[in-house]
Parts: structure tokens; sequence; C-alpha cells
């Protein structure tokens, strides 16, 4: 039955039940019957099965194996600590991060009200929430969570804050009566209350129609269940390099291992130490943890700046983003009423809004109550007015019923009592004693109001010798009129400007009015000539192919339609962040590529779906974290240049000196102990550092990356191998002028590590030039490097070291030599920066 269109009898009659409740024998055999009213969460992993299945990636197999063979070869066993320690800690981070993925099951569970009254047999009793089963009568007072689904029976100026659920700024006011639409939306079924929701104000009492799994919670918790998360695409991107490298790298080291076995027949030890050394210094190692750490830290700064990121992939995903899909109340505005607009005599309206107002002030000076009067007193404290200015005190009262649409005090005065009602513009008009011509104007001003989706609220007052509620709200003076509304944060505006200067689409989707809806991001210039606002109800007429990218803002709408719109803009190939703090939210902020959720006024639902929390709510954060994330991208793309870059320099060397003849038993050109080193030395700390590399001056004008794209384009690839060219061309030079004996050997192996370090320097920004940088700004780049020049240059310098990697001293002109091959490598770099300049420009 769709209880909200049904009567009293008709839903007591299908329940079974009546208005004195259940027994207690018949509620037992229908809790057997439909279930605990409780949340079911999914089975969860242990630890230690989590911790298992962060090994099930390829290139951490790939990188395991080349553990093993490193601590083989001689010499190899720091590489292989190295590898391990890489694969250990990726193992341990990825464990935590699963381990709380689906914590937003486990809040739905906690959001279920522990305790409830209910009555059973005509007596009431307050039992645990989950022992509620339908057909129960629930009992419910102001303060209370809502514990099941319920189809009201009786209500006493019932308001159920509902924004959790649907999206609502206000509360919602209950009625008992039957609505005439089926399908209307769940903030439009005011004669229902939700599991989840919580009661603002007043009395009611109802019906349990749904418990569990079958409420609207638990509807959104099956949908929150289903979702998957697909790997991010810098995920991807990664993957398919490292598979691409791995095969690659196999292949070369097979076919350097071949030749050299073909070149002295006697010498398959020697063939397959170095091969192997060149496959496990090939393999980017360097590559996972860079990353990884990369990541890590920059989830440390988004942290510092208000943002917690609870997936670590989704901190690159962030650069990314192209469509921010964004709830209005709370994330957009402040989710808090705010009286914008005054209309009659203000001294008069000062002293209406003070008397005719429940709202309390705490200690602290924070106003608490029902929204709307929370509003009014806000904005007397603003204006001087204090709470114990209240003069008078209240002689009578008539409370707020929705029928009525009013509410009436009377304070005590000299000559008598005078009375202040407040409500409805229409309804209070009717009321007062104004004239026709003064009535059209009030009317005039209260329509322009509401076109600009301000809650309005007059009010009139009249004196009396005596209270008499018979005739209180009759015969009034009109005093004025009050526009409200939940206005936008004063960030938000600017923090939209900057999302249209970086090629970024916001979106509103709200569950509120669609009047309010476009005010608001009118206001936020969120609708231009070729977008426009739509409803749920328009949304669920479109066919599966309508025009997503014509819509700005949604109103009305339900969690199934917020999913809908986030899959619409993902099968065009966007990236998808979706912002949200409510219960609703959920789903569709799983199903984004970035969740982002609000720390304060979040549920905690909203927030274990999430990708990213916001701990301050400010829309302007995202953007904050946007632009980390564009620059942590920017410098994981450079880390991963200058690591294939090395890796090539290191391949090509080895091959070239393969097919000239220089890896033989009598004449080894580079040792396989060479090959570690440098790969240990160059590749981490000068990686690392490239990671944390400050942003590029035009990070916020440029479009979103397109994440089809490939990681690296074939340009990048051409300057990857370009560079590891010239690094292998410069190395065989050393070892040339050397003389090709042991001192060519040690000038190859500083030549060839030292190159790495210079492209390092050259690789800090891909358009500004070395010479223009400011040092002071790149100390972690420029200390990285200046301490592994240092490991690098001691092993020669000092005389153990010098014996183990069978190396000789060098005199200082080819100390010279090695540096001028250095400096060469650093030009080459700075000309194709220029070219790039002049290609950009053209």
């Amino acid at each position: 039955m769709t209880y909200h269109v049904a009567t009293e009898y008709d839903t007591l009659k299908t329940l079974k039940t009546d208005r004195q409740g259940l027994t207690d024998d018949e509620a037992v055999l229908r809790r057997r019957q439909y279930g605990d009213n409780a949340i079911e969460g999914e089975k969860k992993k242990s630890l230690f099965t989590i911790f298992l299945s962060q090994f099930s990636d390829f290139m951490i197999w790939i990188l395991i194996a080349a553990a093993v063979i490193s601590a083989l070869v001689a010499h190899g066993m720091a590489d292989s600590l190295i590898i391990g320690i890489v694969v250990l800690l990726n193992a341990v981070l990825g464990t935590i991060q699963e381990s709380r993925a689906e914590a937003a099951l486990e809040a739905l569970q906690s959001m279920s009200a522990p305790t409830c009254n209910v009555k059973r047999s005509g007596k009431i009793h307050r039992i645990p929430a989950a022992e509620l089963t339908v057909g129960d009568i629930v009992l419910l007072e102001t303060g209370d969570a809502v514990p099941a689904d319920l189809r009201l029976l009786q209500t006493s100026s019932l308001k159920i804050e509902e924004s959790a659920l649907t999206g609502e700024s206000l509360p919602s006011e209950k009625i008992v009566g039957v609505l005439e639409d089926k399908h209307c939306p769940l903030g439009d079924r005011i004669n229902m209350a939700f599991m989840g929701t919580g009661v603002a104000y007043g009395r009611g009492e109802g019906i349990v129609v749904a418990v569990g799994m079958d409420t609207e919670m638990g509807k959104i918790a099956k949908q929150l269940a289903d979702t998957r998360k697909e790997i991010t695409p810098l995920q991807k991107q990664l993957n398919n390099i490292s598979n691409m490298l791995s095969i690659g790298v196999l292949c070369i080291a097979g076919v350097i291992f071949g030749l050299i076995l073909l070149r002295d027949r006697g010498e398959m030890l020697n063939a397959f130490m170095t091969a192997v050394s060149l496959a496990v210094a090939a393999i980017p190692e360097g590559l996972v943890a860079v990353v990884t750490i990369v990541l890590a830290m920059g989830m440390s700064r988004i942290a510092k700046q208000g943002a917690i990121i609870r997936r670590l992939p989704a901190v690159e995903t962030l650069g990314a983003t192209q469509i921010i899909c964004s709830d209005k109340t709370g994330t957009l505005t402040q989710n808090k009423m705010t009286v914008v607009q005054l209309h009659g005599d203000e001294t008069l309206l000062g002293e209406a809004m003070k008397h005719c107002n429940d709202a309390r002030i705490d200690h602290d000076g924070k106003t608490i109550g029902d929204p709307t009067e929370t509003a009014l007193w806000d904005y007397l404290l603003k204006n001087g007015i204090r709470r114990d200015d209240l003069g008078a005190p209240r002689i009578g009262d008539i409370p707020f019923d929705s029928g009525r649409k009013l509410s009436t005090v009377a304070v005590e005065k000299e000559s008598g009592v005078r009375v202040y009602t407040k409500g409805a513009p229409d309804v209070l008009l009717q009321r007062c004693n104004l004239s026709e011509q003064d009535c059209v104007k009030v009317e005039s001003v209260n329509e322009t109001m509401a076109t600009q989706a301000l809650r309005v609220l007059a009010f009139a007052y009249k004196d009396a010798p005596k209270f008499n509620a018979n005739d209180a709200e009759y015969d009034l003076h009109f005093i004025g009129l009050v526009g409200m509304i939940d206005p936008a944060r004063p960030e938000a505006k600017s923090a939209i400007k900057t999302c249209h200067e970086a090629g970024i689409l916001p979106v509103m989707i709200t569950g509120d009015h669609k009047v309010t809806a476009v005010a608001i991001a009118q206001d936020l210039h969120m609708l231009g000539e070729s977008r426009a606002a739509i409803t749920g109800a328009e949304l669920d007429a479109l066919s599966d192919d309508w025009r997503v990218e014509n819509v700005g803002v949604y109103a009305r709408v339900a969690p199934e339609h917020k999913a809908r719109i986030v899959t619409a803009w993902q099968s065009q190939g966007k990236v998808v962040a979706m912002t949200g703090d409510g219960v609703n939210d959920a789903p569709a902020l799983k199903a984004a590529d970035i969740g982002i959720g609000m720390g304060i006024t979040g549920t905690d639902v909203s927030k274990g779906a999430s990708d990213m929390v916001l701990t301050d709510d400010n829309f302007a954060t995202i953007v904050s974290a946007v632009r980390e994330g564009r620059r942590i991208f920017d410098n994981i793309h450079k880390a991963v240049r200058f690591l294939l870059s090395s890796n090539a320099g290191e391949v090509l060397v080895i091959l070239a000196a393969t097919l000239l003849g220089w890896m033989t038993a009598d004449q080894q050109f580079l040792l396989p102990i060479h090959l570690l080193w440098v790969n240990l030395v160059t590749d981490t700390f000068p990686a690392l550092a490239l990671g944390v590399e400050p942003e590029e001056p035009d990070i916020m004008q440029r479009k979103p990356r397109n994440s089809n794209l490939p990681f690296f384009d074939r340009q990048t690839w051409g300057r990857v191998l370009s560079v590891g060219a010239v690094e292998a061309a410069l190395t065989i030079a050393a070892f040339l002028l050397g003389g090709r004996g042991v001192i060519g050997t040690t000038m190859a192996f500083m030549t060839l590590s030292l190159t790495q370090l210079f492209a390092a320097v050259g690789f800090q920004s891909e358009r500004v030039s070395v010479f223009a940088i400011e040092p002071r700004k790149h100390r972690a780049l420029f200390g990285a490097v200046a301490g592994s020049a240092l490991l690098q240059v001691s092993v020669v310098l000092f005389a153990p070291t010098r014996t183990i990697f069978r190396l000789s001293t060098l005199a200082w002109q080819q100390w010279f030599g090695v540096l001028g091959l250095c400096v060469v490598m650093l030009l080459f770099i700075e000309g194709q920066k220029a070219l790039a300049r002049r290609t950009t420009r053209g």
C-alpha cells in the first residue's frame, strides 16, 4: 500500500491493528516476519584478508620478484631491502584505507533511534527501537529521533527536521490528512515520518509501516551497498605503464643476456648477473613509493586546509575534477535562515519579532529553537537588542497551528495588554483593518519578496483591555513583513568564479523548492542562458539520452535522481565530484569519482560514503583541495618522467655497451652493483623532492586534464626517451674520455648518476626555466639533489667503497669533464622547455 494516499482506517485495516497498538504476542510474531528494525551491514573482512588483498596487483608481484632476484645478485641486499619496505608500506596503507572504506553502512545503523515510546495493548512502553515492528503505534515528542517509517495518525504542531533525507532547509510541518499525489517526492509526504529524521517541534503519533531495510533509509543503504567504486584515472594509467614497462624490461633483459652469451659463450654467470641487474634497475620500484608517499603528503597538506581525505587515490582525482555536483543546503548556503529584508515600521517589527518568539539563547549566546524564530532573534541581536530587553512579561498565547498558519502572544501593558500576531501574509492580511489600497501595496511587496525566494512572515498587533483568545487574532493593525532566506555562503561566490576560470562546472542538486534553488544559483552565477533549472519530477519525464550539460540546477530531487545525474555526467567521460551532507546523498557520493562530505552539518552516513570530508563545510575549501590535487598530479607527472627517463638511460647505455662489446669478462663497462647503486641513490630522494614541488603559476587557469587521455602522450614519451638517449650518450662519452679502462668506468659511473640528478633539477617544471626560478622555493629539490650527489661522490672519495665498487680515483680535470657532461644534460632539458614554450605561444 502507498500509505501517504491511504486513510487512517485503510492503514489500520491493512496492517491489522488499531489505535491501542499490537499485543506483545503479536509484536513477537511480526518481528519474526519482518525482522529487526535495523539497517543491515555487509559482512566485514578481517584485517588479515584485507592485508593479503593488497598483494593482488601485478606490479606488486613484479616488485617482489625483483626483490628476490636483487638479493641473489652480489651486493644487492640494500636494493632488495628498499623494495621490500616499499611493498610493505603500500600494503599497510592500503589496509588502513580499505578497513575504513565501508563505514557508511555502520553509520546508517547508528542513526536509528536507540529507544522509542510505543503503545501496546493501550499502554505506553519505552523499548529499544530495534524491537519495533510493522503495525506498532509510536509516540513522538520534541527531540525524538523517528525510529521507523510512520504513517501519522495524530499531530500537534508537529515539525520534523528532514534535511538529512530530503534536503529541505526548514523542518517539515506535518498533518494527518490524505494526500492525492501517489508519486510525490519524500519532502512532500507531509503525513509521513521517516527513520533517521528528528522531531524539531510538537508532538505526534503514528503507525509503523516499514522497518529496517524496507524503510526509506534502508533503501538508501541498499543503494550504498550496491554501488561500487572504480579505480581512479591515475591508477588506471599507471597500471598500464607498469604493465608495459614490466614486459618491456623483461624483453630487453633477455636480449642483453642473449647478446652477451653470443659474444662470450663461457660467461653465462656474467650475462645472467648483468641482465638481472639491469632488470632490477629498469623496473621503476620507486614509482610505487613516490606516488604513494606524494599522495600521502598531499593528503596531509589538504587536511591543513580544512579537508580530510579518506581514500588516498582521491587526492589526485581532485585535480581531474570537471564537474562538481553540489548540494545547496549547508554547502552552498549557510544552512541557517537569515533575515534579509524588512518592510514596515522597523521599531514595531522589532518589538513583534522579540515578543512573538519562542526561541531561546544559551549561555554561549547561541540561539536555539525553530529556525524561523532563531533567525528573528539573530537579526535582533545583530542590531543591538539583547535577550534581557524583552520587557513586559507574556500573559497568554495561541500556539501556531498549520490550519490557521498563525501564532499569537499577549504581553502586559500599563493600560491593558498588547497582542502580537505573526503568520502567513495572505492569512494575516485578512485579519487586519487595512484599506483596500494599502492591502494591494502589501500584497505587491509580498509577491516581490516571494519571487526572490524569501520566506515571508507578516506581523500585526492590537491593544485590548484584556487577553481574549477568541477574538485576539481579528481587527489587527498591520506592522510589516519580514523576508528571510538560507543565504549563500559569502565565500561560495568567489569559489564558484574560480571553478569557472579553472574549467570546472558547478551543478546544484537539492531537495529544496525550485524557486529557492534558482534564486541561490543566480546569486552565485551558477545559471547562464544555456543552462536551465528542473525538478526531480521533470527529470523523471526525460529519456536516458537527455542533455545533462544543459541543466545547472536540480530541485526537489530524490536519492535516485542524484545518482542518475552523476552517472549521466560520467557517461560523457567526465570526472565528477559530488558534495553532500545528508543520508540521501550517500549513494551518489559513493558513485561519484570523488565524494565530498560535510564535516559539521553532514551525517555520519554521508561522511562514511565520501572520499573527502570538509571539516569547515566550506565550498571554498573544495577549490583549495582541487588546487592541491592539480599540484600533486603535476608533481607525480614530473617524478614519473624523471624516473622513466633515468631508467631509459640505464637500459640504453647497457644495450649500447653490449652491442659495442664492452660487457665482457675482460672489459666491464659498468658492473651490476653500479646499476643497483645508481638506481638506489638517484631514484628515491630526487623523485620524492619533485613530488613536493610548489604549484605552477597557471595551475588554476588551465582546463581540467582529460582523464581519458594517457598519462603520457606521444610528445612526453618522446621527451623521456630523448633524455634517456642523451644520458646514455653522455655516459658512453665519459667512458671514452677516461680511456675505456677503470678510470673510464669510474667516469661513466659518475656521469650516469650525476646526469640524472641534473635532469631532476631540469624537471622541476615542464615550462618554466630553471634559470628563472627562486631557489628558496625549491629547497626540497636542491637538498635532495645535493644529498644524493654527496652519496655518489663519496663512493669514489673513500677507499673502502672505492674498492667494493672496483673504481679508481679521478684527477681534477676528469671531475671537471664529468661536470661538463652533466651541464650538457641540463642544457638539453632547458632546450626542450624553450621549444615547448615557443610551440605553446604559437
